[in-house]
């Protein structure tokens, strides 16, 4: 049996590190600094992340403390920040923002939930896709005369496992982020 799951492993890596990032900008009712990666801050004449000019450490559950390297730019990171339409408060103090997140709805929260299975959905769409492309070309490696017949049913298992192991792990994202969702 001579194939190689590095390409699929990688691929599924990559999903799973897609994933996780998707779940980090879904805003839950607490804090989180991974929220904010997305923004761009108008500063010094261009359109910069605000990871850039600005350092984010939680202060507490529901607030994030945005400390500008340059003091001047913290009402273009505010402006910023609202621009974004996030669903989250925003007040200058003298040493940077405080960025508030308030409480959930019941509403709102089962919105987040239905985007967060929808991602998951994706993720899963993704797996399969993958999971189809090295299927293929198992099946050409054996038209090929480069595998056996069992090992072509050998690897299909084996390809299987990695595919529900995979499944598995994304499951466990999506119902770790439930789980902040409904708390």
């Amino acid at each position: 049996m001579n194939y190689d799951f590095k390409v699929f492993d990688g691929k599924i890596s990559g999903t799973r590190e897609w994933l996780q990032k998707e779940y980090g900008g879904i805003r839950t009712g607490r804090a989180a600094p991974a929220i904010l990666d997305g923004i761009m801050v108008s500063a010094y004449g261009s359109m910069t992340p605000i990871k850039q000019v600005a350092n984010i450490g939680v202060e507490d559950a529901r607030t994030l403390r945005v400390t500008a390297w340059d003091p001047s730019i913290i009402k273009d990171i505010e402006r910023a920040i609202s621009a974004a339409n996030l669903g989250i408060g925003t007040s200058a103090d003298s040493s940077g923002l405080r960025v508030t997140f308030p409480e959930l709805s019941a509403e709102r929260r089962e919105q987040l939930i239905k985007i967060a299975k929808h991602k998951l959905e994706e993720a899963r769409a993704a797996v399969r896709v993958s999971r189809d492309e090295t299927w293929k070309e198992i099946q050409e490696k054996e038209r090929d005369g480069t595998l056996t017949e069992d090992d072509k049913f050998s690897l299909k298992e084996e390809l299987q496992k990695k595919v529900d192991n995979a499944n598995g792990e994304l499951e466990k994202a999506f119902a770790k982020k439930e789980a902040e969702m409904n708390t």
